[in-house]
């Protein structure tokens, strides 16, 4: 019992923040969320559906179709040397396909000349193209190393059989027509799913969804850096010398503190340009004011407990004291701020997507996916163009705001409602 009671005596306020903040079931389902959310940001690419940059990975027939939706694909070889990523670039920046796309509805492949048509989805016309076309990445532009009656980059030898064609490097090349066809079966031919169905550019809403993710964390992450680092910095500045120094920066919180966020982010962002980095500063420039308050109040009441006079008396400089002595006693309201404040930067940049402030096509940031589909929503499948990505920036913002109020209740406990 002595030892039992002893270690109770012994654990740390933290252990008992922890406690608070796991039994608030609220706060838990927010960290869940959020913990979810930058695991998929982590994976990036390796688990989008389509891992082409941006997911932009286009079918215009098949535009605003809804969740669920199936159809056959026609994987056609660029005539492109595409560049292969390594596996960690291929999941920070995406890998371009190697194939363009074309949803098609049936098809038949003419053995004799070795062409196939196709029923293109939603078209009535068919299209025919060269199987080998389809297949290899052909050369193009003329080229003397084949017979000038034959087509330009390849031909058919129908007495054995075989394909003679000229690769990108303008290298001759054979393949047998079984072999030909083979390959055509293993790789252009794709029946593709659409979990959350396609957007008005026939690009697939799930991977866009998660690409998303990316954003919204980062602007969040950023925003929140800069606006801790210029806030912290006048804060302390303010609470720990006083006098002339305290006064203007007061001053200068109360006009910033003035003039209306969206307003001030928004003269930012056409001031330096449109783009999402931009977007990240202008947001981060305009949410310090309050880290610096809380800060300056924090310190005015801290500096003046004896370790802090001690620190000064054994001639510890003004920057080792409040980042070594006053920081760590400060901590927990600065955490609950910056995590309110990640949820402000997620709807703000939403915002500034939606307005064509921040993030550009075809860039899927979730505000720009709102803004795509706003104009859609009274057409089929044009609702869900909308109510997926706000669903996404509601829940997000909600899970924030949860963690917040989670963490807020766990350090200070008596402003906790029952």
């Amino acid at each position: 019992m002595p030892e039992r009671s002893k270690q109770k005596k012994d654990r740390k306020p933290l252990y008992y923040v922890r406690k608070r903040l796991f039994s608030n079931i609220p706060a838990v389902f927010g960290m869940l969320v959020i913990l979810i959310s930058v695991i998929i940001s982590i994976l990036g690419y390796s688990i989008m559906p389509d891992n082409t940059p941006y997911a932009d990975g286009r079918a215009d027939q098949i535009s605003k179709q809804p969740p669920g939706f199936k159809v056959l694909m026609l994987n056609v070889r660029k005539n492109l040397d595409i560049k292969y990523r390594k596996y960690f670039e291929r999941v920070l920046f995406g890998q371009e396909s190697e194939y363009r796309s074309i949803p098609i509805e049936n098809y038949t492949i003419n053995t004799n000349n070795l062409t196939i048509e196709a029923q293109i989805y939603g078209e009535k016309d068919k299209t025919v193209l060269p199987l080998v076309d389809v297949v290899k990445p052909l050369y193009v532009g003329k080229s003397e190393k084949l017979d000038s009656h034959e087509s330009g980059n390849y031909y058919y030898d129908a007495s054995t059989q075989t394909i003679i064609y000229l690769d990108l490097h303008e290298k001759l090349n054979r393949i047998t027509k079984s072999e030909l066809l083979n390959e055509f079966e293993a790789h252009c031919l794709e029946t593709r799913t659409y979990l959350l169905g396609t957007d008005k550019s026939g690009r697939d809403m799930l991977s866009r969804l998660l690409f998303g993710v990316r954003i919204s964390l980062g602007i969040g992450l950023i925003s929140v850096a800069i606006s801790f680092v210029v806030g912290f910095t006048l804060g302390s500045l303010a609470g720990f010398f006083g006098g002339w120094i305290d006064s203007f920066i007061l001053w200068f919180m109360t006009v910033v503190w003035s003039i209306p966020g969206i307003m001030l982010v928004i003269a930012i962002s056409l001031a330096l340009g449109r783009g999402v980095l931009v977007a990240f500063v202008a947001i981060g420039l305009t949410t310090w004011v309050e880290i610096a308050r809380v800060v300056r109040g924090q310190i005015l009441s801290v500096k003046q407990k004896q370790y802090v006079e001690a620190a000064k008396a054994v001639g510890m400089g003004s920057f080792r004291i409040i980042t070594v002595h006053i920081l760590p006693n400060i901590i927990g309201p600065l955490i609950v701020i910056l995590t309110s404040n990640f949820a402000s930067a997620i709807l703000t940049e939403a915002g500034l997507s939606f307005l064509g402030l921040s993030a550009q096509p075809p860039m899927a940031s979730w505000g720009v996916m709102v803004n795509e589909g706003f104009g859609f929503i009274t057409t089929t499948g044009g609702f869900y163009l909308v109510l997926f990505p706000s669903l996404c920036i509601a829940l997000m913002v909600l899970a924030f705001n949860l963690f917040g109020n989670g963490l807020r209740d766990a350090y200070d406990p008596k402003t906790s409602t029952k």
